[in-house]
């Protein structure tokens, strides 16, 4: 009897799901905290489980976070008003982000969305090369690429250039984002720009700043996502005030 006293007491209605909630939400301790204590308002527990639950929100939306931006360009069958430097910039700071997270062993609810953004953001390099007319520097673009990360995800990098990439993650954002923008404002318009992947790309970086710091304390990523929501920012502002542009509208006008 007293064993099974001691049973019910160290258990919880909430006992099914441990397994799945201790995986991708909280600690034991913070398990304990709230379905054995019932104090669900311990700060602590609370801002763990905020941060888990958006980076694995971040995870779900980055999925499709770049897919609007693949079929725009699909449909329009033209890659206008994008930049592949803007993008190969963009490939540097993912790729940057995605070594440092493995090496450095960060749960995978911190850096998640890179694997998924890297796939594709490589997709759209190789649109806009293949429907530039240059279909064989496409498929260059590919091969060099996966090789390339093959060779900095394996043991024969060396952790300082791991760390460098990271560190280069800022400029390149910056310098990438500022080409995109100067293109936006030479152009007068967003051209084939997906406002709700850029929309998206905003939220994420903004939320990646919280769980950067919650879940893996390191400064250096969480400016990263500092820079990138500003430089996101600007192209946001610029997707709203375009709003009302297009290519065919400038040629219109012209």
């Amino acid at each position: 009897m007293a064993e099974e006293s001691v049973l019910v007491e160290g258990s919880s209605f909430m006992d099914p799901f441990k397994g799945l909630l201790l995986t991708y939400f909280m600690p034991e301790s913070c398990y304990d905290e709230f379905f054995l204590n019932f104090n669900f308002l311990d700060v602590p527990c609370l801002k763990i489980i905020l941060s888990k639950g958006l980076g694995i929100g971040i995870i779900l939306g980055s999925v499709m976070v770049k897919l609007p931006q693949i079929f725009k360009l699909m449909g329009a069958k033209s890659a206008e008003g994008l930049s592949f430097h803007t993008v190969l910039l963009e490939l540097l700071a993912i790729t940057g982000t995605m070594a440092y997270s493995i090496a450095n062993k960060f749960p995978f609810s911190a850096w998640g969305e890179a694997l998924f953004l890297m796939l594709q953001t490589v997709s759209i390099g190789f649109l806009i090369q293949h429907y530039g007319g240059r279909t064989s520097r496409a498929l260059l673009f590919l091969v060099v690429y996966f090789c390339l990360l093959v060779l900095v995800l394996s043991p024969v990098t060396p952790m300082s250039v791991v760390t460098f990439l990271q560190a280069s993650n800022m400029p390149a954002i910056i310098v990438g984002r500022l080409i995109q923008a100067a293109s936006n404002f030479r152009n007068g318009h967003t051209g084939q720009l997906s406002a709700v992947s850029v929309f998206l790309l905003f939220a994420g970086s903004l939320a990646r700043i919280f769980t950067s710091l919650q879940e893996t304390g390191d400064s250096l990523m969480a400016l990263t996502y500092v820079i990138s929501s500003a430089c996101n920012g600007v192209i946001a502002l610029q997707v709203l005030y375009y709003w009302n542009s297009s290519p065919e509208r400038k040629k219109k006008s012209e």
